[in-house]
């Protein structure tokens, strides 16, 4: 057990949903946070974003719940197991997290192609390594490659928190033209089998939303386990 000074935010705009003000609560800057403290708060629901360290305090709204995948678990469905065909020929390599042009242009395109608009399609090069980088953590930017038309296309970047006993997804962003491939469920698929190849235990997820499309489709990897109160649990029990 570890004691971690924490700090609460003041109410503001849900990312999630208009109706809504949400709070959060921060690890405090001055605690110094490295993978192994991160392994034990990411099993109590904390998530990362860049260096900093939060899980999500709504005094009125339970909705983002905490989620990963029991890897010796895991039980593919027919969809998932297409995508995995569909990319037999995909080949992977694990880099640093450090900065490369490549991977900055390809998720700028894939901002304006899922987000036109937003305003992540708009930062810059010091706002992207912020957000998805960390001095501190054991993170990976892994490379998907797929043969296109006779010649190799990087098709997707998944950003990958190496824990001691999981891995954690933190984010993957795709070639749009690319999508056909089902990019996004692959990184995932592809983040199941390396955990089960070295005896990882668990892939996190992030959280579920099950009212918002964009986080509830989590559930289409069964089992999944949530985490209600202190307690993880099978979702649907």
């Amino acid at each position: 057990m570890i004691s971690v000074p924490l700090f609460l935010t003041e109410p503001h705009e849900c990312s999630y949903f208009d109706d809504r003000a949400a709070q959060s609560v921060f690890v405090h800057p001055s605690y110094p946070v490295n993978t192994s403290v991160y392994s034990q708060l990411i099993e109590k629901g904390f998530r990362r974003s860049g260096d900093d360290v939060y899980a999500t305090k709504c005094p009125a709204c339970t909705a983002c719940i905490p989620a990963r995948i029991p890897v010796s678990r895991f039980k593919s469905d027919r969809r998932q197991r297409r995508c995995w065909r569909k990319n037999h020929e995909t080949h992977t390599i694990i880099k640093n997290a450090q900065f490369d042009p490549r991977h900055f242009e390809l998720y700028l395109k894939y901002q304006n192609f899922k987000h036109p608009g937003g305003s992540m399609a708009e930062v810059d090069e010091a706002e992207y390594q912020r957000f998805l980088s960390s001095s501190w953590c054991d993170t990976r930017f892994v490379e998907f490659w797929q043969q296109d038309q006779l010649k190799d296309q990087l098709m997707a970047v998944a950003v990958v928190d190496f824990l001691g006993h999981a891995l954690s997804a933190v984010y993957t962003f795709f070639e749009p033209d690319l999508a056909h491939f089902s990019p996004g469920t692959y990184g995932v698929l592809w983040q199941i089998e390396y955990a089960k190849k070295h005896a990882m235990d668990y892939v996190y997820l992030g959280y579920w939303i099950k009212q918002c499309p964009k986080m509830s489709y989590k559930s289409q990897y069964k089992p999944l386990e949530i985490l209600i109160g202190q307690h993880w649990r099978m979702a649907g029990e």
